[in-house]
């Protein structure tokens, strides 16, 4: 028997040719991808032409409400005008030629202050009496313009408007109507009459057309020279005639339309324009908006290819996203072939993590530690400026738990209220690098409401690669500081005011005596007035009344400086001079000089700098220095008592520096006394305090200046205050 044959393998199977279901299936696919193209670029389109709608309307609101604010400015210069008394009185009597050249410059004044073409003055019949442009060659002085609807309205009693070209000069124009009111009828009009030139100057700057039309549908004012006075409707028989009638555009009779053709769509409030501007074809989206109080309709367009563009990038970005979609799948399969691998990298990068997050654990409650036990405030930040670590000693210092500042950005709770501005400096200060080590001094505001002074010092926080990270800020609590400081200032303030109260008792009856001579002139003076009225003495009580007006004054003069010289507090550092100074101390002075029987001799010189100073203080010293001086010449002969005052600039100074400088001719600065001479509580004088001279020398010394001394040769003591023409404003 044969043996048996083993079974051949099945053939292969060959593939199938593409059937008309595969072909159907990609074709469908095609149409899939066009219909959402289509639908994409109809939706871009239609959302295009909104945004176009939106911006026309936006653009309308902005060229109404300038055209508003345009009639505003010069509605009511009509009204105010008619109420003038001279051009009522023109009215009533128009013969009068100083009431016509009165009224003429009057109009001109009023027009070129409101910058209109003309403003003129019409009596009842219509006719021109006067007028801005009366000196022009095209006055409207003399011309009749009875015809005018804004003539009309204003003799009916109504205020008139009316945009017309002027039958005079041809140049067209707003004009502005109201009537000048009688006692029973209008007595005439005025008008005014106000360019448009410059609204249309700015729309021909602009990309979109813009146009005004007027009742009729009659162009009068626009971006396109073209479409000038063309009628976007046709115009009625009755329309045409009142046109003519009122010469409203001049000599034109006819008014053919825009070369243009318009489609509207009964949904929507915009319409299309085919139109050829600059000699260039285009497809325009128009909206309109009626000026009902003017009788105008206001047109803007802008061109439609923006939606053209629209809708064929949708189109195109539908296809491109339908790629997307292709190689997105594509991408999605590569990476679920990347997962596994990604996997087991992260496993092995986590433990490592772990590792590291216990290492750094450690170093940062190492440093939390150590900033915990600082006893000064302690805070860090990122290169935004939010807070990301906060010791308990801030925290002590704000009130604020650290829960609560960390994660705060500027402005920081405690922030002062009243000091928002410097905080913002400073911060911006500290976060651009500007500070430096010498710190800054900031006032904030403790949770409970109290004010806490700070000094805050700034340094760069640099990571472990070297980069900066952000800043560290030490915070010093200085209240107690600046506690000391200004009861250290009011005791030095309150020393100064005791020097002046002192200063003034010295005076107080020299002062008395000089306020008693106006007093006693006053009871005088008004005993003759009197007696003047009673005999109808006109001339004697006028003079009378006017010496009792003088002596009032000069009591009230000498009550002011006094007052003036002893307020609690000063007005802090002003612009002055030192000859205004010296002179202002001379004028108080000048009843206790003429009481010691002494002369001033005063050399001020001219065109000294003005000095930022604390006028009051400056006038203090120089009283002080004045006194004293009279003082040491009360044992001098009358005839040798002289005091003499001077001012100038310091050459040797390399800074700039200004003296006062006063010289008596008394015995001079004992020996004895001249190392105690500015010592507190050291006096010569048996009433005296003895705080004069100290006051002066730290008062100048404040100012950053010097208060220097010596005897005279001839006898007598020279005393000299030195002060810097800059000075500082701190005290």
């Amino acid at each position: 028997m044969p043996p048996p044959s083993s079974p051949s393998p099945p053939p292969e199977p060959t593939p199938a040719p593409p059937t008309w279901r595969s072909a159907l299936l990609w074709a469908s696919y095609a149409a899939l991808v066009l219909a959402l193209a289509w639908l994409a670029g109809t939706w871009m389109a239609q959302r295009e032409k909104r945004v176009q709608v939106e911006a026309i309307h936006r653009t309308i609101e902005v060229q109404a409400l300038g055209l508003r604010g345009t009639v505003a400015r010069y509605n009511h210069i009509p009204f105010v005008t008619a109420q003038h008394p001279d051009v009522q009185a023109l009215l009533r009597a128009p013969k009068d030629t100083v009431l016509v050249s009165r009224v003429n410059r009057l109009l001109q004044e009023a027009s070129g202050r409101v910058g209109s073409n003309a403003l003129y003055l019409m009596d009842a019949r219509g006719v021109t009496l006067a007028a801005s442009n009366w000196e022009d060659a095209d006055t409207f002085v003399g011309q009749s313009y009875a015809f005018r609807p804004y003539f009309k309205d204003a003799m009916d009693g109504r205020d008139g408007f009316f945009y017309a070209i002027g039958s005079n000069t041809r140049v067209p124009g707003m004009f502005i109507s109201a009537p000048v009111r009688g006692y029973d009828r209008p007595l005439g009009v005025v008008a005014i009459k106000v360019s448009l030139r410059d609204i249309e100057e700015a729309w021909r700057r602009t990309k979109e057309p813009v146009y005004l039309a007027d009742a009729y549908g009659v162009i009068f004012l626009g971006s396109i020279d073209a479409w000038q006075y063309k009628a976007t409707r046709p115009l009625s028989a009755e329309a045409l005639a009142w046109i003519r009638g009122n010469r409203q555009y001049g000599d034109r009779l006819n008014f053919e339309p825009p070369a243009w053709q318009q489609s509207r769509e009964a949904d929507e409030g915009s319409f299309e324009t085919h139109a050829v501007i600059d000699q260039r074809a285009q497809q325009l989206l128009s909206l309109e908006e009626d000026l009902p109080e003017f009788g105008w309709k206001l047109v803007v367009m802008t061109d439609l290819a923006p939606v053209t563009w629209a809708r064929r990038t949708g189109q195109v970005l539908t296809v491109l996203l339908v790629l997307v979609l292709l190689l997105a799948y594509k991408v999605w399969q590569q990476r679920e072939r990347r997962y596994a691998e990604l996997h087991r990298h992260r496993s092995e990068l986590e433990v490592r993590v772990q590792e590291r997050t216990a290492e750094l654990q450690e170093a940062h409650a190492f440093r939390k530690a150590m900033g915990d036990s600082l006893v000064v405030g302690m805070r860090a930040r990122d290169l935004q400026g939010r807070i990301i670590y906060a010791n308990p000693a801030l925290c002590d210092i704000t009130g604020y738990s650290a829960e609560e500042l960390v994660g705060q950005l500027p402005p920081y709770p405690y922030w002062h209220p009243e000091d928002m501005e410097k905080h913002w400096q400073d911060n911006e200060a500290v976060l651009s690098g500007k500070t430096g080590m010498h710190g800054f001094e900031s006032r904030i505001r403790h949770r409970d409401g109290h004010d806490v002074h700070t000094m805050i010092y700034s340094a760069a926080l640099i990571d472990g690669r070297g980069q900066h990270s952000g800043w560290m800020s030490s915070v010093v609590d200085i209240s107690e500081q600046k506690r000391l400081e200004e009861q250290q200032r009011l005791q030095a303030a309150s020393m100064q005011r005791t020097g002046r109260l002192a200063t003034l008792g010295e005076m107080a009856s020299t002062l008395a005596h000089e306020l008693g001579q106006p007093l006693m002139a006053l009871v005088s003076f008004s005993g003759a007035a009197k007696a003047f009225a009673e005999r109808e003495q006109r001339e004697p009580l006028r003079e009378t009344l006017a010496d009792i007006s003088t002596q009032a004054h000069r009591a009230a003069d000498i009550v002011s400086r006094i007052r003036g010289f002893v307020r609690l507090q000063t007005s802090g550092f002003e612009d002055c001079t030192v000859n205004a100074m010296v002179a202002n101390v001379l004028a108080l002075l000048r009843p206790e000089i003429r009481q010691q029987q002494a002369r001033v001799t005063t050399q001020l010189a001219e065109g000294l700098p003005t000095l930022q100073a604390d006028r009051l203080l400056m006038e203090q010293v120089v009283l002080n220095l004045l006194l004293n001086a009279l003082q040491a010449m009360q044992g001098v002969p009358p005839a040798d008592k002289v005091l003499h005052v001077e001012t100038g600039m310091d050459a040797g100074a390399q800074d700039g520096m200004v003296f006062i400088r006063v010289t008596d001719r008394g015995p001079g600065i004992a020996p004895a006394v001249q190392a105690q001479l500015f010592e507190p509580f050291f006096t010569t004088k048996p009433e005296g305090l003895g705080l004069g001279l100290n006051i002066c020398r730290t008062t100048v010394e404040a100012h950053r200046g010097r208060l220097l001394w010596h005897n005279h040769a001839e006898g007598g003591a020279v005393f000299t205050v030195y002060l810097p023409i800059s000075t500082s404003t701190s005290t």
